[in-house]
């Protein structure tokens, strides 16, 4: 099964992915270079990360990693404008979730070369929290709020896909 488990900033994307990985499953963190890149955007363009550019899957190399049959389930996390393009190749969407107030500490808490870390970006994340964020949710199959461990939301996400596959 081709899962893809999506979110604001700040919501563990990446953690959980980490810990998927961790635990011998197929997972990649699309929010990495490798994956994605930043573009020119219309400036008009409120829905963007940041002004003038977005963020977004390099598509060919998505496509091709969601082509090749997984030896089980394969993980991909990522938020970007492009993904829905390729949803026809997922077969589940997992929203990751939780309060504002507990994104900007993570944010806080980022290194300095994350994403967030800027009064601007951050007030990004706010405004874009109240815009995508609804989005996401109406193409997502799964909702799990974050705010528990990473090993217990990776968990819950196996837990769902279990049920899932089992009919």
């Amino acid at each position: 099964m081709r899962v893809l488990i999506t979110g604001m900033s700040g919501t563990g994307k990446s953690a959980v992915i980490s810990e998927l990985a961790a635990r011998g499953h197929q997972a990649h963190d699309l929010d990495t270079p490798q994956w994605s890149e930043w573009i020119v955007a219309d400036p008009s363009d409120t829905l963007t990360p940041a002004e003038g550019r977005d963020w977004v899957w390099r598509e060919e190399r998505v496509h091709a990693l969601l082509s090749t049959p997984p030896d089980g389930n394969l993980f991909i996390g990522g938020c970007a404008e492009n993904m829905h393009r390729l949803f026809p190749l997922i077969d589940r969407i997992i929203l990751l979730s939780a309060p504002l107030a507990t994104i900007m500490e993570r944010l806080a808490a980022r290194s300095s070369s994350g994403y967030g870390q800027t009064t601007e970006e951050r007030r990004k994340v706010v405004s874009l929290i109240a815009s995508v964020e609804p989005l996401l949710r109406e193409s997502a199959d799964h909702e799990i709020d974050t705010r528990q461990p990473v090993e217990t939301t990776a968990d819950e996400i196996l837990r769902t896909i279990a049920r899932v596959a089992s009919g």
